[in-house]
């Protein structure tokens, strides 16, 4: 499949077909390095969509009237809770 054309879900599932292949050592090296090219490719792929979706991803909350906001979701007050 064509990368440009792969969902998040599918450059993942071949990210870790990749890594298992790797993993396993008995590649040839001309193969072991197209497979790292092909990898690394689609990590930034991957890293990409998901800062994306990260910077559409909203929260919506209710005040204490009961009134629902919707506010921008902040990823560093997740880690600082």
């Amino acid at each position: 499949m064509e990368e440009k054309k792969m969902t998040f879900e599918q450059a993942l599932a071949r990210l870790e077909e990749i890594v298992a292949l790797l993993e396993k050592g008995d590649a040839p090296l001309d193969q072991s390095l197209e497979l790292y090219e092909e990898g690394a490719a689609l990590v930034r792929r991957c890293n990409s969509a998901l800062e994306q979706a990260e910077r559409r991803v909203t929260i919506l909350m209710k005040d204490q009237e009961g009134t629902v906001t919707e506010q921008v979701f902040d990823a560093g007050a997740l880690d600082e809770a």
